[in-house]
């Protein structure tokens, strides 16, 4: 995977991150979400660097970048804290500004990005969510059913953690099948065997549940804080599975209460858009994304 990429690792004030880069034309920045890695980005990535500079990372915590130790406050795993890293990491490969595309967790640090860090994002590519602030406020049956994960994982240190360290490559296979809209057959073999190696690691379940949790603290707070007083002002591409559980909530309707420029639509496919649909999923965000793209 990722043949033609340059790997290296970038120190940030809070992590070390791993990155792998490549192509030429405008910065592009994508992150992964949880329980995955950037291996996520393994079908779209290389389309993309056809016509960007393409960094894909993976967030602290998770992957091969570093797992500082957790904090009582769970601010170390907040999604300012990783947008802080996106940010270092994109200065020191020479980027000031740049555009980014998240999936999943790695969509909830892109639009805190595009919130904290405004002169900083050209454009926003949110995939398959809806804003954390929005997820917790408005929890129902059918939402605490298919996001179980979202109030398991945010229990204190360490039911969670033992748990899933019990049977990690169990609890990942689960996920990702309840998730995907056919099951295991949209994951490449090499990209799964990646997943199961990052997961079975202790240090990454605990980072991941502290993942959680500043969601359920820290995250929630910064976005209540935020919620009508800020807006994200660039140009954001709202993207989620029609065969999935965002599909439910209006998205774009939900976005357009925190971003001043939305368009985007669902894609036939369920959570797992890079790799369930990634040609359909490759093709909206070079549309988005290149300079004096239209909305697809």
């Amino acid at each position: 995977m990722f043949k033609g990429f340059e790997r290296r690792r970038v120190a940030t004030t809070g992590a070390e991150i791993s990155v792998a880069r490549a192509g030429t034309g405008p910065p592009l920045l994508l992150l992964h979400g949880y329980p995955q890695t950037h291996a996520m980005w393994h079908q779209v990535a290389p389309r993309l660097a056809e016509d960007f500079t393409v960094v894909v990372a993976d967030l602290r915590g998770y992957g091969d970048s570093g797992k500082p130790p957790s904090a009582a406050d769970h601010f170390t795993y907040s999604k300012r804290a990783m947008a802080a890293d996106a940010v270092e990491v994109m200065q020191a490969l020479g980027y000031d500004e740049f555009s980014v595309a998240g999936h999943d967790r790695g969509a909830r640090v892109a639009y805190r990005l595009a919130l904290d860090h405004p002169d900083r994002i050209r454009r926003l590519a949110v995939l398959d969510i809806i804003p954390t602030h929005t997820v917790f406020s408005t929890v129902d049956k059918a939402v605490a059913t298919s996001t179980f994960h979202w109030f398991f994982l945010i229990q204190p240190y360490d039911l969670p953690e033992r748990l899933i360290g019990g049977a990690p490559e169990y609890f990942l296979r689960t996920l990702l099948a309840r998730w995907s809209g056919n099951g295991f057959t949209c994951f490449s073999a090499d990209a799964l065997a990646e997943y199961v190696r990052c997961f079975s690691d202790p240090a990454t379940i605990h980072a991941t549940c502290e993942d959680y949790r500043a969601g359920a603290t820290v995250d929630f707070a910064l976005d209540a804080h935020d919620f009508g007083r800020r807006t994200i002002a660039c140009p954001t591409l709202v993207l989620w599975g029609g065969l999935g559980r965002v599909e439910r909530r209006d998205p774009l309707a939900v976005w357009r209460q925190w971003a001043a420029d939305v368009s985007g639509g669902p894609l036939p496919c369920g959570h797992f858009l890079a790799e369930e649909a990634p040609d359909e999923t490759g093709d909206a965000l070079r549309t988005f994304f290149r300079p004096g793209g239209t909305k697809p």
